[in-house]
């Protein structure tokens, strides 16, 4: 269990919680939203023990390992797959053991670390940490190539899956999808929701969140306020609370009004004094209800372009790609036909990296066609958002600057309203780019883009760094729009309100998506599964090709075994052959002297005669032993 009581934490000189209470039961899967700045970072890093509250008191379990996603990525030559495995410390901590003991000959220790590391689940944890790293996107190329190859949204994505790794009985997660595609979405939703243990997760993804929490916490007005139920339970929870509250407030506006009319009517009359001051003391001890309203600072629409042409862009025959720097082309669709008319709002689906934001940027020109035709319509007139566009804001210049730089002669006045409805109110539009937030950068680019009047919006993963209200806000804006939509998102809810067809990009192709995210997600499964198959059976073949050498090689090992007598005999045979025929020819050479026949040389003819008879002998069963042990042999080998 998790218990604030009372809890005020203060930043600064603004105080974030004020005597607030919440209660966290054990496995409960808990969404924490909130406005930017309103203190959510700041409560987890109070459960990480990272910040104490300046009064009342935050009750943790004990012996409770907590796992969070940390924000940053060291720069380091780990690579991605060891990366990964360091969020078991323990795990690693148990490796360290296993190594000493080996390294000091202990060989009880090294038996007892070696059962640690078996309960630990030690012998499954790299299979583990690369099936999370492909759930998150990553390849099995990937998996040892060093952190610091990978960019800081593939560096967010590496922290998350540390984060998974680590076996936990609480899990902080801070904005996990944000630097993630809409299939990485899917598959850590899938991983959540099994997640066994107690889940506090910070996120503006309202589809995300309905699909895993079991509780709402709103961190409000420096309130914590829990609501059972996912977030769309949580919105009709909080409008039937607000409404409610409406009708309380106008209720007690009436009382006011007629407590007040009667003070001031008879305050001062001799006869009415008492019960005048009596009615005085009732106002001023009655707690104010705030008067029911819409919260979210954020409200505008996007205006489209006067004249408009029915065909905006057409792709024919055309491959699409990039053109390296020593002029190398890498094509990753082939032969694609697309095209954009007026009114048309489309979604890309498809894996990462099969070319959506190629497709995206050769619509817009900012790559160019390796092949076939690209042609625009007259009256064309894009508004693009990438997050690239993000640092390419003038850091020094503020929102207003940013504007008057598109339009010189317009009013401030007027270009200070329209900033407005995307949260630069007052002073927020004079200040400089350099202090923003990426949700602040993301809403200037937004309102930039908007002031173009485009007739065709091509966003690319618009809401990341955005909190909900402004997510809703530009759903809204959306779906008022009247051009045409092309859009990349891992939003699903921003894709199920405001497009109208999909369009799927895999297998180096673009083609109509007949579906919705449901069958995407089917189709998405189905290929992951098929990939998986493929995968295995590539497996089980070098496992197999590694197993047959392996009998091979010990088959080979026992003929030769089985073998080695007879080769000992035949070499045994092959040297006393030898041996005898080197006899046999200093006889014969001895033999040869012609003196060796006369009378005295009898006995030492007899000899000789004598010992060329023996070797003579030895030759001939030597010779007879290894015909018969050679063919022995080879009728071994051949079975």
């Amino acid at each position: 269990m998790i218990q604030f009581s009372e809890v005020s934490l203060q930043r600064g000189t603004q105080f974030l919680l004020e005597e607030a209470d919440l209660t966290i039961f054990e496995g409960q899967k808990v969404g924490l939203i909130g406005a930017n700045g309103a203190g959510k970072s700041s409560l987890f890093a109070m459960i990480k023990g990272e910040l104490n509250s300046d009064t009342g008191e935050l009750i943790l379990p004990g012996q409770r390992r907590i796992a969070f996603m940390a924000q940053e990525v060291e720069e380091t030559q780990r690579s991605a797959l060891d990366y990964c495995l360091d969020g078991d410390d323990k795990l690693r901590e148990i490796e360290k053991n296993i190594a000493k003991a080996q390294q000091d000959g202990d060989d009880h220790a090294h038996a007892n670390w070696l059962g640690e590391f078996e309960s630990a689940n030690g012998y499954t944890a790299q299979s583990r940490a690369e099936t999370l790293l492909q759930g998150l996107g990553f390849k099995m190329a990937d998996m040892h190539k060093p952190v610091s190859d990978f960019s800081g949204g593939w560096r967010i994505r590496l922290n998350l899956a540390k984060a998974l790794m680590c076996p936990s009985d609480i899990l902080l997660l801070d904005e996990p999808t944000n630097h993630l595609d809409l299939d990485a979405v899917m598959w850590l939703e899938n991983w959540l929701r099994q997640y066994p243990g107690t889940l506090l997760l910070i996120s503006h993804d309202r589809d995300f969140l309905d699909a895993i929490c079991s509780h709402i916490v709103h961190l409000y007005q420096k309130k914590l306020t829990l609501y059972k139920g996912n977030y769309s339970n949580y919105e009709r929870q909080r409008a039937e609370h607000l409404a409610q509250q409406q009708v309380n407030y106008e209720k007690q506006q009436a009382k006011r009004a007629h407590l007040q009319q009667y003070v001031d009517r008879f305050r001062f009359k001799a006869d009415k004094a008492k019960q005048a001051q009596s009615r005085l003391r009732m106002l001023e001890k009655m707690e104010t209800i705030g008067p029911a309203h819409i919260d979210s600072q954020f409200e505008f629409s996007i205006p489209v372009a006067e004249k408009t042409s029915q065909q905006l862009v057409n792709l024919s025959h055309a491959n699409l790609g990039y053109i390296s720097e020593t002029g190398t082309q890498t094509v990753q669709l082939e032969n694609s036909n697309f095209a954009l008319r007026d009114g048309q709002r489309i979604g890309l689906l498809g894996p990462n990296g099969a070319g959506k934001s190629t497709l995206i940027k050769s619509i817009v020109g900012e790559l160019p066609v390796l092949s076939g035709e690209r042609v625009t319509g007259e009256n064309l007139k894009v508004g693009y958002f990438s997050q690239h566009q993000l640092s390419a804001l003038d850091l020094e210049a503020s929102p207003l600057l940013h504007i008057q730089r598109l339009s010189p002669r317009v009013l401030e006045s007027e270009i200070r309203r329209y900033l407005g409805g995307f949260g630069f109110i007052g002073d927020d539009a004079l200040r400089a780019v350099k202090g923003f937030s990426g949700g602040e950068k993301a809403r200037l680019a937004l309102s930039l883009i908007a002031w173009t009047k485009p007739n065709l919006l091509v966003l690319d993963e618009p809401t990341n760094h955005l909190d909900l209200e402004m997510r809703q806000a530009l759903t809204e804006a959306l779906q008022a729009f009247p051009g045409s939509i092309l859009l990349v998102s891992h939003d699903r809810h921003l894709l199920n309100s405001t497009v109208d067809e999909f369009y799927l990009v895999a297998d180096n192709c673009i083609q109509n998506f007949d579906g919705d995210l449901t069958a995407y997600y089917a189709w998405l499964q189905a290929r992951q599964n098929n990939t998986a198959q493929v995968e295995k059976a590539k497996q089980e073949v070098v496992k197999l090709d590694k197993t047959d050498r392996k009998e091979e090689r010990r088959k080979a090992a026992e003929m030769r075994e089985k073998l080695r007598p007879l080769r000992k005999k035949i070499e045994k045979h092959e040297k006393a052959v030898q041996k005898a025929q080197e006899y046999l020819d200093k006889i014969s050479e001895a033999m040869s002297d012609t003196s060796l026949y006369e009378a005295e040389q009898k006995d030492k003819l007899q000899s000789l005669l004598e010992d060329e008879a023996k070797w003579k002998k030895s030759l001939a069963e030597n010779e007879e032993a290894w015909f018969e042990a050679q063919e022995e042999l080879e009728e071994a080998e051949s079975q």
